[in-house]
């Protein structure tokens, strides 16, 4: 399973998994995600140690098409990581806290 929805992403905030931002640093100043990390995609490949160890990595963007990217990224290199199906905009759209600002 490398997708998950946003109840999944809920749980993770929760149990304080590490959730990745993977847009760009003026997406992430716009809105986000409380709690997420940004590593920016254009900069990923570079940054990856940045990623802590975890049983699983979530991994968001604004829709999911970058998040899916990097999370088929970290698995072949041998991360278990998912990507939030949906993204940023599902979270907003469906009414939950969202921070801004850099």
């Amino acid at each position: 399973m490398i997708e998950v929805d946003l109840n999944a992403l809920d749980g993770a905030l929760a149990s304080g998994a590490p959730v990745i931002d993977v847009r760009e640093a003026d997406e992430y100043a716009q809105a986000r995600v409380p709690g997420v990390t940004l590593i920016p995609l254009s900069e990923f490949v570079a940054r990856v140690d940045e990623i802590p160890e975890a049983e699983v990595v979530y991994v968001i963007c604004g829709v999911g098409g970058r998040s899916l990217q990097a999370a088929e990224y970290l698995n072949a290199r041998g991360i278990n990581a998912v990507s939030v199906a949906g993204g940023t905009s599902a979270w907003m759209q469906s009414g939950r806290p969202v921070d801004s600002g850099a």
